[in-house]
Protein backbone atom coordinates (compact mmCIF):
# COMPACT_ATOMS: atom_id res chain seq x y z
CA UNK A 1 0.00 0.00 0.00
CA UNK A 2 1.59 3.06 -0.98
CA UNK A 3 0.78 6.11 1.24
CA UNK A 4 0.24 8.96 -1.05
CA UNK A 5 -0.97 11.43 2.35
CA UNK A 6 1.62 14.25 1.69
CA UNK A 7 0.89 14.86 -1.91
CA UNK A 8 -2.88 15.15 -1.06
CA UNK A 9 -1.89 17.70 1.79
CA UNK A 10 0.64 19.31 -1.10
CA UNK A 11 -2.27 19.55 -3.15
CA UNK A 12 -4.69 20.92 -0.80
CA UNK A 13 -6.97 18.25 -0.43
CA UNK A 14 -8.64 16.67 2.70
CA UNK A 15 -6.21 13.36 4.26
CA UNK A 16 -7.13 11.64 7.28
CA UNK A 17 -4.44 12.97 9.21
CA UNK A 18 -1.68 15.24 9.00
CA UNK A 19 1.75 13.93 7.31
CA UNK A 20 4.82 14.57 8.64
CA UNK A 21 8.39 14.45 7.60
CA UNK A 22 11.81 16.25 9.07
CA UNK A 23 14.05 18.34 7.36
CA UNK A 24 17.63 16.76 7.80
CA UNK A 25 15.85 13.62 9.01
CA UNK A 26 18.14 11.11 7.22
CA UNK A 27 21.73 12.38 9.27
CA UNK A 28 22.73 14.59 12.31
CA UNK A 29 20.95 12.21 15.13
CA UNK A 30 20.62 8.96 13.42
CA UNK A 31 23.25 6.45 15.07
CA UNK A 32 22.71 4.46 11.47
CA UNK A 33 24.17 7.65 9.58
CA UNK A 34 26.84 8.71 12.49
CA UNK A 35 28.19 4.83 12.04
CA UNK A 36 28.25 5.12 8.12
CA UNK A 37 29.76 8.53 8.42
CA UNK A 38 33.06 7.29 10.76
CA UNK A 39 34.13 5.87 7.39
CA UNK A 40 32.84 8.00 4.60
CA UNK A 41 32.39 11.75 4.08
CA UNK A 42 28.55 13.07 2.47
CA UNK A 43 30.02 13.32 -1.18
CA UNK A 44 31.30 9.87 -0.75
CA UNK A 45 28.06 8.52 0.71
CA UNK A 46 25.86 10.12 -2.20
CA UNK A 47 28.03 8.11 -4.83
CA UNK A 48 27.31 4.89 -3.32
CA UNK A 49 23.95 4.23 -4.40
CA UNK A 50 22.68 1.49 -1.89
CA UNK A 51 24.78 2.94 0.77
CA UNK A 52 22.48 6.28 -0.31
CA UNK A 53 19.14 4.40 -0.23
CA UNK A 54 20.16 2.52 2.98
CA UNK A 55 20.16 5.65 4.73
CA UNK A 56 17.20 7.71 3.14
CA UNK A 57 15.35 4.94 3.86
CA UNK A 58 16.28 4.11 7.51
CA UNK A 59 14.19 7.86 9.11
CA UNK A 60 10.88 6.15 7.15
CA UNK A 61 11.18 2.79 8.99
CA UNK A 62 12.57 4.60 12.69
CA UNK A 63 10.13 7.35 12.88
CA UNK A 64 7.14 6.24 10.58
CA UNK A 65 6.90 9.31 8.76
CA UNK A 66 5.01 9.93 5.67
CA UNK A 67 7.84 11.05 3.30
CA UNK A 68 11.35 9.96 2.72
CA UNK A 69 13.82 12.69 1.83
CA UNK A 70 16.47 11.80 -0.98
CA UNK A 71 20.07 12.15 1.10
CA UNK A 72 22.12 14.30 -0.78
CA UNK A 73 23.75 18.20 -0.85
CA UNK A 74 22.54 21.35 -2.59
CA UNK A 75 26.13 21.99 -4.33
CA UNK A 76 25.57 17.95 -5.97
CA UNK A 77 25.14 19.35 -9.10
CA UNK A 78 28.62 22.07 -8.62
CA UNK A 79 31.22 19.94 -9.92
CA UNK A 80 29.68 19.12 -13.09
CA UNK A 81 29.55 22.39 -14.51
CA UNK A 82 33.12 23.34 -13.45
CA UNK A 83 32.61 24.37 -9.89
CA UNK A 84 35.53 22.75 -7.46
CA UNK A 85 33.86 21.74 -4.47
CA UNK A 86 34.09 20.16 -1.27
CA UNK A 87 32.54 20.04 2.02
CA UNK A 88 34.17 21.01 5.18
CA UNK A 89 32.78 19.27 8.52
CA UNK A 90 32.08 22.01 10.56
CA UNK A 91 32.12 24.84 7.72
CA UNK A 92 29.57 23.27 4.65
CA UNK A 93 30.74 23.78 1.15
CA UNK A 94 33.90 25.68 0.07
CA UNK A 95 34.60 26.62 -3.31
CA UNK A 96 38.38 26.89 -4.77
CA UNK A 97 37.35 28.72 -8.00
CA UNK A 98 34.61 31.38 -6.91
CA UNK A 99 32.50 33.50 -9.63
CA UNK A 100 33.87 36.78 -10.04
CA UNK A 101 32.73 37.93 -13.28
CA UNK A 102 31.17 37.41 -16.82
CA UNK A 103 33.91 35.57 -17.59
CA UNK A 104 33.49 32.84 -15.18
CA UNK A 105 30.15 32.67 -15.63
CA UNK A 106 30.43 32.10 -18.89
CA UNK A 107 33.10 29.11 -18.45
CA UNK A 108 30.41 27.21 -16.52
CA UNK A 109 29.58 24.08 -18.28
CA UNK A 110 25.84 22.43 -18.95
CA UNK A 111 24.58 19.73 -16.64
CA UNK A 112 24.05 16.07 -18.27
CA UNK A 113 22.13 15.01 -15.13
CA UNK A 114 22.30 10.89 -16.20
CA UNK A 115 25.38 11.21 -16.94
CA UNK A 116 27.40 13.13 -14.23
CA UNK A 117 25.00 12.47 -11.52
CA UNK A 118 24.35 8.76 -12.33
CA UNK A 119 24.55 7.82 -8.68
CA UNK A 120 21.60 9.97 -7.53
CA UNK A 121 19.12 8.66 -10.22
CA UNK A 122 20.16 4.88 -9.67
CA UNK A 123 19.53 5.95 -6.17
CA UNK A 124 16.31 7.07 -6.74
CA UNK A 125 15.65 4.18 -8.91
CA UNK A 126 16.63 1.79 -6.02
CA UNK A 127 14.30 3.66 -3.39
CA UNK A 128 11.18 3.68 -5.05
CA UNK A 129 11.33 0.68 -6.88
CA UNK A 130 12.71 -1.81 -3.78
CA UNK A 131 12.18 0.13 -0.44
CA UNK A 132 9.85 2.99 0.11
CA UNK A 133 5.98 2.79 0.56
CA UNK A 134 5.88 6.55 0.92
CA UNK A 135 6.85 9.46 -1.68
CA UNK A 136 10.41 10.68 -2.11
CA UNK A 137 11.08 14.35 -2.08
CA UNK A 138 13.63 14.88 -4.01
CA UNK A 139 15.18 18.36 -4.12
CA UNK A 140 17.66 21.69 -5.08
CA UNK A 141 19.16 24.59 -3.73
CA UNK A 142 17.79 27.97 -4.90
CA UNK A 143 19.50 30.17 -7.49
CA UNK A 144 20.69 33.00 -4.88
CA UNK A 145 21.59 30.47 -2.37
CA UNK A 146 23.68 28.54 -4.18
CA UNK A 147 25.10 31.37 -6.34
CA UNK A 148 25.96 33.37 -2.97
CA UNK A 149 28.38 29.86 -2.29
CA UNK A 150 29.85 30.31 -5.58
CA UNK A 151 30.16 33.65 -5.16
CA UNK A 152 31.47 34.09 -1.83
CA UNK A 153 33.62 30.82 -1.77
CA UNK A 154 31.85 29.43 1.15
CA UNK A 155 29.59 30.28 3.64
CA UNK A 156 28.51 34.09 4.33
CA UNK A 157 26.97 35.86 7.03
CA UNK A 158 25.99 39.05 5.33
CA UNK A 159 26.34 37.93 1.41
CA UNK A 160 28.17 41.43 0.49
CA UNK A 161 29.90 39.59 -2.61
CA UNK A 162 27.02 38.24 -3.63
CA UNK A 163 24.89 41.68 -3.55
CA UNK A 164 27.75 43.22 -4.97
CA UNK A 165 27.64 41.54 -8.24
CA UNK A 166 23.71 41.46 -8.52
CA UNK A 167 23.92 45.17 -8.00
CA UNK A 168 27.09 46.04 -9.54
CA UNK A 169 27.31 43.83 -12.23
CA UNK A 170 23.70 43.08 -13.45
CA UNK A 171 24.62 40.87 -16.80
CA UNK A 172 26.94 38.78 -15.10
CA UNK A 173 24.30 38.00 -12.49
CA UNK A 174 21.44 37.31 -14.40
CA UNK A 175 23.40 35.29 -16.84
CA UNK A 176 23.96 32.76 -13.75
CA UNK A 177 20.53 32.90 -12.75
CA UNK A 178 19.65 31.67 -16.27
CA UNK A 179 22.92 28.96 -15.52
CA UNK A 180 21.57 27.78 -12.44
CA UNK A 181 17.77 27.85 -13.60
CA UNK A 182 18.76 25.37 -16.49
CA UNK A 183 21.11 23.60 -13.93
CA UNK A 184 18.15 23.25 -11.76
CA UNK A 185 15.50 22.21 -14.07
CA UNK A 186 17.95 19.39 -15.66
CA UNK A 187 18.39 18.14 -12.39
CA UNK A 188 15.26 17.98 -10.88
CA UNK A 189 13.31 16.82 -13.97
CA UNK A 190 15.77 13.95 -14.03
CA UNK A 191 14.70 13.67 -10.33
CA UNK A 192 10.84 13.21 -11.08
CA UNK A 193 11.57 11.10 -14.60
CA UNK A 194 13.25 8.29 -11.56
CA UNK A 195 10.82 8.16 -9.06
CA UNK A 196 10.79 11.48 -6.79
CA UNK A 197 7.50 12.53 -6.19
CA UNK A 198 7.79 16.02 -5.04
CA UNK A 199 10.24 18.39 -4.77
CA UNK A 200 11.67 20.89 -2.26
CA UNK A 201 13.30 24.31 -3.06
CA UNK A 202 16.17 25.27 -0.62
CA UNK A 203 15.71 28.61 -0.97
CA UNK A 204 18.00 28.74 2.48
CA UNK A 205 19.43 32.34 2.08
CA UNK A 206 17.16 33.91 0.07
CA UNK A 207 15.71 35.55 3.43
CA UNK A 208 18.38 37.62 3.05
CA UNK A 209 16.97 40.39 0.10
CA UNK A 210 14.18 42.58 0.58
CA UNK A 211 11.01 41.90 -1.12
CA UNK A 212 11.59 44.35 -4.17
CA UNK A 213 14.95 43.18 -5.15
CA UNK A 214 13.68 39.66 -4.57
CA UNK A 215 10.98 40.13 -7.06
CA UNK A 216 13.39 41.84 -9.72
CA UNK A 217 16.80 39.69 -9.32
CA UNK A 218 15.57 36.09 -8.49
CA UNK A 219 11.60 35.64 -8.92
CA UNK A 220 12.10 35.41 -12.88
CA UNK A 221 14.96 32.27 -12.39
CA UNK A 222 12.51 30.57 -9.36
CA UNK A 223 9.08 31.14 -11.86
CA UNK A 224 10.91 29.25 -14.42
CA UNK A 225 12.32 26.29 -12.60
CA UNK A 226 8.84 25.61 -10.61
CA UNK A 227 6.78 25.63 -13.96
CA UNK A 228 9.35 23.69 -15.34
CA UNK A 229 9.15 20.57 -12.53
CA UNK A 230 5.06 21.17 -11.94
CA UNK A 231 4.78 20.20 -15.55
CA UNK A 232 5.88 16.70 -14.70
CA UNK A 233 2.89 16.85 -12.07
CA UNK A 234 5.13 17.00 -9.15
CA UNK A 235 3.81 19.14 -6.21
CA UNK A 236 6.91 22.01 -5.26
CA UNK A 237 7.78 23.27 -2.11
CA UNK A 238 10.10 26.35 -1.29
CA UNK A 239 11.59 26.62 2.26
CA UNK A 240 14.14 29.31 3.45
CA UNK A 241 15.19 31.14 6.87
CA UNK A 242 14.35 34.47 7.60
CA UNK A 243 11.81 35.27 4.92
CA UNK A 244 8.45 36.03 6.67
CA UNK A 245 8.77 39.41 4.58
CA UNK A 246 8.69 37.17 1.36
CA UNK A 247 5.42 35.55 1.62
CA UNK A 248 4.24 37.49 -0.76
CA UNK A 249 6.92 37.05 -3.03
CA UNK A 250 6.76 33.13 -2.76
CA UNK A 251 3.11 32.86 -3.12
CA UNK A 252 3.27 34.27 -6.46
CA UNK A 253 5.94 31.82 -7.35
CA UNK A 254 3.70 29.28 -8.24
CA UNK A 255 4.32 26.81 -6.01
CA UNK A 256 2.02 24.20 -4.49
CA UNK A 257 3.45 24.37 -0.45
CA UNK A 258 5.27 26.94 1.09
CA UNK A 259 7.77 26.01 4.29
CA UNK A 260 7.68 28.56 6.97
CA UNK A 261 10.47 28.13 9.88
CA UNK A 262 9.81 28.69 13.04
CA UNK A 263 9.41 32.80 12.97
CA UNK A 264 6.12 32.40 11.35
CA UNK A 265 3.27 30.75 12.65
CA UNK A 266 0.29 29.09 10.27
CA UNK A 267 -1.89 31.76 11.38
CA UNK A 268 0.42 34.68 10.31
CA UNK A 269 1.23 33.29 7.03
CA UNK A 270 -2.73 32.91 6.32
CA UNK A 271 -3.29 36.35 7.57
CA UNK A 272 -1.19 37.69 4.81
CA UNK A 273 -3.00 35.87 2.48
CA UNK A 274 -1.13 32.62 1.77
CA UNK A 275 -4.05 30.05 1.16
CA UNK A 276 -2.11 27.29 -0.42
CA UNK A 277 -0.66 24.43 1.29
CA UNK A 278 1.86 25.30 4.29
CA UNK A 279 5.03 23.12 5.31
CA UNK A 280 6.28 23.76 9.43
CA UNK A 281 6.97 24.62 11.31
CA UNK A 282 8.11 23.51 15.14
CA UNK A 283 11.34 25.37 16.01
CA UNK A 284 13.94 22.23 16.36
CA UNK A 285 15.20 23.41 19.46
CA UNK A 286 12.54 22.43 20.78
CA UNK A 287 13.14 18.86 20.46
CA UNK A 288 15.77 19.12 23.40
CA UNK A 289 12.35 20.55 25.78
CA UNK A 290 10.40 18.24 28.03
CA UNK A 291 7.52 16.04 26.12
CA UNK A 292 4.67 18.36 27.70
CA UNK A 293 6.34 21.33 26.35
CA UNK A 294 6.58 19.79 22.77
CA UNK A 295 3.00 18.24 22.95
CA UNK A 296 2.02 22.12 23.68
CA UNK A 297 3.88 23.44 20.68
CA UNK A 298 2.44 20.83 18.38
CA UNK A 299 -0.66 21.09 18.73
CA UNK A 300 -1.03 24.73 18.42
CA UNK A 301 0.17 24.41 15.16
CA UNK A 302 -1.68 21.08 14.18
CA UNK A 303 -4.76 23.53 15.51
CA UNK A 304 -3.47 26.38 13.13
CA UNK A 305 -2.71 23.94 10.26
CA UNK A 306 -6.17 22.14 10.51
CA UNK A 307 -8.23 21.86 6.83
CA UNK A 308 -6.03 23.94 5.29
CA UNK A 309 -3.65 22.11 3.46
CA UNK A 310 -0.89 21.03 6.34
CA UNK A 311 2.54 19.30 6.14
CA UNK A 312 3.99 19.28 10.05
CA UNK A 313 7.86 19.87 9.86
CA UNK A 314 10.27 21.51 12.00
CA UNK A 315 11.01 25.28 11.04
CA UNK A 316 14.93 24.07 10.07
CA UNK A 317 16.35 20.76 10.04
CA UNK A 318 17.14 18.02 13.13
CA UNK A 319 20.40 18.54 14.52
CA UNK A 320 23.21 16.20 16.08
CA UNK A 321 21.90 16.41 19.82
CA UNK A 322 18.03 15.26 19.18
CA UNK A 323 16.52 11.90 20.60
CA UNK A 324 15.52 10.04 17.77
CA UNK A 325 13.02 8.27 20.38
CA UNK A 326 11.75 12.19 20.42
CA UNK A 327 11.13 12.16 16.11
CA UNK A 328 9.11 8.84 16.63
CA UNK A 329 7.17 10.09 19.46
CA UNK A 330 6.20 13.62 17.91
CA UNK A 331 5.90 11.79 14.12
CA UNK A 332 3.03 9.41 16.13
CA UNK A 333 1.47 12.44 17.88
CA UNK A 334 1.35 14.34 14.95
CA UNK A 335 -0.71 11.27 13.38
CA UNK A 336 -2.92 10.32 16.36
CA UNK A 337 -3.58 13.86 17.50
CA UNK A 338 -4.69 15.18 13.69
CA UNK A 339 -6.78 11.83 13.22
CA UNK A 340 -9.55 13.52 15.68
CA UNK A 341 -9.44 16.90 13.56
Amino acid sequence: MFNDTIIKAAKGEKTDYTPVWFMRQVGRSQPEYNKVKEKYSLLEITRQPELTAYLTATPVENYNVDAAVLYKDIVSPLAPIGIDVDIKPGIGPVIQNPIRDIKDVEKLGELDPYKDLDYIYKTIEILTKEKLNVPLIGFCGAPFTVASYMIEGGPSKNYHRTKQMMYNQPETWFKLMDKLADMNIRYLRAQVESGASMIQIFDSWGGALNSEDYAYYLSPAMKKIISSVKEMGAPVIIFGIGASHLLSEWDDLGTDVIGLDWRTSIDQARAAGVKKALQGNLDPALLLADWDVIEKQTKTILDQGKNNGHIFNLGHGVFPEVDPETLRKLTSYVHEYSKGQ
